[in-house]
């Protein structure tokens, strides 16, 4: 499914932005759940396709916190965390998902849920993130929103093999 703008007026750019991506992969619930909350893994593929993650701190319980720094090829860090809600081993994730600016400011509110489903010896995996620009200059990272998250997702299937 597509991403879907929200609160948009008058042709200026949405302020929030809500995602939805389905994707099945080949491997275990439980070795998908794994790859989301083993900070390990999760560094690995988390992030646009080019992007490294040179910090991965994760507190996979109700009420923990993670935290992540992305960076680009050119060196630039984008640095995104938040607290889980919800975990539900080996089935659902709630957590809140903001980027914050390099004085730690978000600049961009979100939540994400991710649902795992046992399909035979696959993982039918839905994802629905909403983010929500905090500053102006926020407004144009949600449009790559829906790419990053893509993105994201392809690493995490060519990683789960190895993991």
């Amino acid at each position: 499914m597509a991403g879907k703008n929200v609160a948009a007026s008058g042709g200026e750019a949405p302020r929030e932005r809500v995602v939805v991506i389905t994707r099945i992969f080949d491997a275990s619930r439980e070795l998908v759940f794994e790859a989301w909350t083993n900070p390990k893994h999760l560094a690995r593929w988390f992030g646009p396709k080019t992007f490294t993650n040179p910090v991965c701190e994760v507190d996979a319980r109700a009420g923990g916190k993670w935290r992540i720094v992305m960076r680009a090829p050119d060196g630039t860090e984008y640095p995104c965390g938040g607290v889980y809600e919800e975990v539900r081993p080996p089935e659902f994730l709630s957590f809140t998902n903001n980027a914050v600016d390099n004085d730690g400011n978000v600049i961009i509110e979100g939540h994400t849920t991710v649902l795992l489903e046992a399909q035979g010896r696959k993982t039918k995996l839905t994802l629905t993130t909403r983010g929500k620009a905090m500053v102006d200059y926020a407004v144009a990272y949600l449009s790559g929103m829906e790419a990053g998250w893509t993105q994201s997702l392809e690493k995490l299937e060519s990683e789960l093999p190895s993991l």
